[in-house]
């Protein structure tokens, strides 16, 4: 029983519960990310076996809006090693995202009139089922990430100092 528990945590998010599966670091490095939305996915059973095996890459995935419905493109889910035949599914096809129709006529209008970016953040585990962070937002040019590294290092800096302060190191 203990070996279970260690691997019934291993990958979870400690701020949620969830078991992260997959995770979009470049995102929030390319895009600056404006709002978030989590969003049910549309999967076959083996590619959620796969998922479960935790080899899902995130890294070229884009969302898009087509005729009111939001689909997953570029995610790489490989085929799960025991699905033969007609279980088995197409490691890249686009994906369907389930939002409710506001969320979706939202979305659309800001990729319409404001030009941002739909991009997966997570791909994740919540009660037992598989869900995407969306991230809604604009491409970052290369001065931006610049401007957006020393924002950061300052920041670092700063919890440093008060860190240290906190302790009584500088006074």
């Amino acid at each position: 029983m203990a070996a279970k528990d260690r691997t019934a945590t291993k990958g979870r998010d400690t701020r949620s519960g969830n078991r992260v599966i997959a995770s979009n670091r470049r995102a929030r490095h390319d895009y600056a990310i404006e709002d978030t939305i989590e969003c049910g996915i549309v999967l076959q059973g083996s590619e959620v076996k796969a998922c479960r095996e935790g080899a899902v890459r995130l890294a070229d995935a884009f969302a898009r809006v087509i005729r009111g419905q939001v689909w997953l493109d570029g995610v790489h889910i490989p085929q799960y090693q025991f699905a033969h035949g007609i279980g088995a599914h197409d490691p890249d096809r686009a994906r369907k995202l389930m939002l409710h129709r506001r969320q979706i006529d939202d979305l659309e209008q800001l990729v319409a009139q404001q030009h941002v970016s739909l991009v997966p953040l997570s791909l994740y585990f919540k009660d037992g089922r598989v869900k995407v962070e969306l991230g809604v937002g604009k491409g970052r040019k290369r001065t931006d990430k610049r401007q957006a590294i020393a924002e950061r290092d300052t920041m670092r800096e700063l919890q440093r100092e008060l860190g240290r302060r906190a302790k009584g190191a500088l006074r």
